[in-house]
């Protein structure tokens, strides 16, 4: 008989496991069967930890959280501005390290309270720069959801870095839309350059806030 001791299974290494699969077949093959056979377990073994995938998903997008923060170093002496760049920065760096990251994380619930240590030191820095509170929830929201759309297109097209969906290419696009010059040429703004694409937006966010609030 073996002596071998198995890691005991609970809800972080099944999160873990998880994101790691995920990476290899995508958001659409991630099943709790799949998982399972991962972790050398019977597939009812997970229901023990998660009721159905969304729950799971939940954890999932709690601990790329988790692995955000302690990856991403504000500071609290931040503008308003400055805030808003940070933190959007760091989601979107987070949220590419995952194959369909964005999907993942998009309409999941945090499985515990701890972002909200975040989110208050956001929500001060915000407020100490004018905002009202709900101005403030209001900017921080747009920022967000504009990273994560903005991510969701983005990985529609390069699934991981390095990666290129077929039916993707500027020159073929091109060629395809040479009736439509202008949608033509539009595909190298928006099938190429992530890094400045998201940039200009995220800028166009900040100055929609401004503008909007009267903040400076």
């Amino acid at each position: 008989m073996s002596t071998e001791r198995r890691t005991p299974l609970d809800r972080g290494r099944v999160a873990d496991t998880a994101l790691r699969l995920l990476n290899e077949v995508g958001l659409d093959g991630l099943t709790l069967r799949a998982i399972a056979r991962e972790l050398d377990v019977k597939a009812p073994a997970l229901y023990w930890h998660f009721k159905d995938k969304q729950a799971l998903l939940d954890e999932m997008a709690t601990l790329m959280y988790r692995r955000m923060v302690a990856g991403t170093a504000l500071d609290p002496a931040d503008t308003w501005e400055e805030r808003l760049l940070a933190v959007n920065r760091g989601l979107r760096a987070a949220l590419l390290g995952y194959r369909d990251g964005a999907r993942v994380f998009s309409g999941s619930r945090f499985t515990g309270t701890d972002h909200g240590r975040e989110m208050e030191a956001h929500l001060r820095v915000l407020t100490a720069a004018g905002l009202t509170l709900p101005q403030a929830v209001n900017a921080a929201r747009t920022a967000t959801l504009f990273t994560l759309g903005f991510v969701t297109e983005e990985q529609g097209v390069r699934p991981l870095p390095g990666e290129r969906r077929e039916g993707y290419g500027i020159e073929e696009r091109a060629r395809r839309f040479a009736e439509f010059p202008l949608a033509a040429e539009a595909g190298k703004v928006l099938f190429d350059d992530y890094d400045g694409q998201f940039e200009e937006g995220l800028a166009l966010v900040v100055a929609g806030v401004r503008a909007r609030y009267g903040i400076t």
